[in-house]
C-alpha cells in the first residue's frame, strides 16, 4: 500500500496557500486511487479469463493513478524548504549545461515545453543509459512517459495548478514563478549529485 507524503512548503510567490491545499487534496486521491486499482487488478485477476476485459481496462487506469501520484510528488518535493538557487558546481548543472549550451538556454527550452497548450506535465529526464539530458511534455499524467528515464524536474501544467491564483491568461506568470519558488537542492537529488 501507497501512503501520501508529507511535504514541508513554505509560503510560496504567486502560488497560494490555498492552492497548495486543495492541490495535496487531489495528490492524496491518486495515492488512494492507485492503492483501489491495485486490490482490484488483484481481486479480478483471480479468474482472468472471465475478468479480461475489465483487467485490462483497470491495467490502463493503473498507470494514469500511479502517474498523478509520482508525478506530483516530484513536483511538491520541489517546492519543499524554501527557494534555493541549483548549485553551478553541482553535476546537475554541468549536465544541463553541456546539454543546452547554458543554462539560461535550458530555462527557455523547459519554459517554452511547459506552455503546450492543454493538460499535462513539463518534465526533465536524465537518460542513465547515455548521460543525456531531456525536456518534452506528458499528457494527463503518463501518456508520453520515457521509459526508462529518471525523472529530474517536474512541472504541473494541469489547470488546478495554477487557475485558481493566475487565472487562465497567467498561465507564463506561474511557470516563471515555480522557478523562484524552487528548491534546487532537490531537483539534484532527482538528478543523483
Amino acid at each position: 500500500m501507497y501512503t501520501p507524503k508529507i511535504f514541508n512548503i513554505p509560503k510560496l510567490k504567486g502560488i497560494s496557500e490555498k492552492t497548495i491545499a486543495e492541490h495535496i487534496k487531489l495528490y492524496e486521491g491518486y495515492v488512494k486511487n492507485t492503492n483501489g486499482i491495485l486490490e482490484k487488478i488483484n481481486e479480478l485477476a483471480l479468474d482472468s479469463e472471465k475478468n479480461a476485459y475489465v483487467l485490462g481496462e483497470i491495467q490502463r487506469r493503473f498507470g494514469f493513478e500511479f502517474g498523478g501520484m509520482r508525478n506530483h510528488e516530484y513536483y511538491f518535493e520541489s517546492l519543499t524548504e524554501g527557494p534555493k538557487e541549483i548549485s553551478k558546481d553541482s553535476g546537475l548543472y554541468i549536465a544541463i549545461e553541456k546539454e543546452w549550451g547554458s543554462f539560461d538556454n535550458f530555462l527557455a527550452r523547459f519554459k517554452a515545453i511547459a506552455l503546450t497548450r492543454g493538460i499535462g506535465w513539463a518534465m526533465m529526464y536524465l537518460d542513465e543509459k547515455n548521460g543525456k539530458m531531456l525536456c518534452t511534455w506528458i499528457d494527463e499524467q503518463h501518456i508520453g512517459q520515457l521509459a526508462g528515464a529518471k525523472i529530474v524536474l517536474a512541472l504541473d501544467m494541469w489547470e488546478h495548478s495554477f487557475i485558481a491564483d493566475y487565472q487562465p491568461s497567467g498561465k507564463k506568470q506561474y511557470v516563471e514563478d515555480f522557478f523562484s519558488n524552487l528548491n534546487w537542492s532537490k531537483i539534484e537529488e532527482n538528478f543523483g549529485n
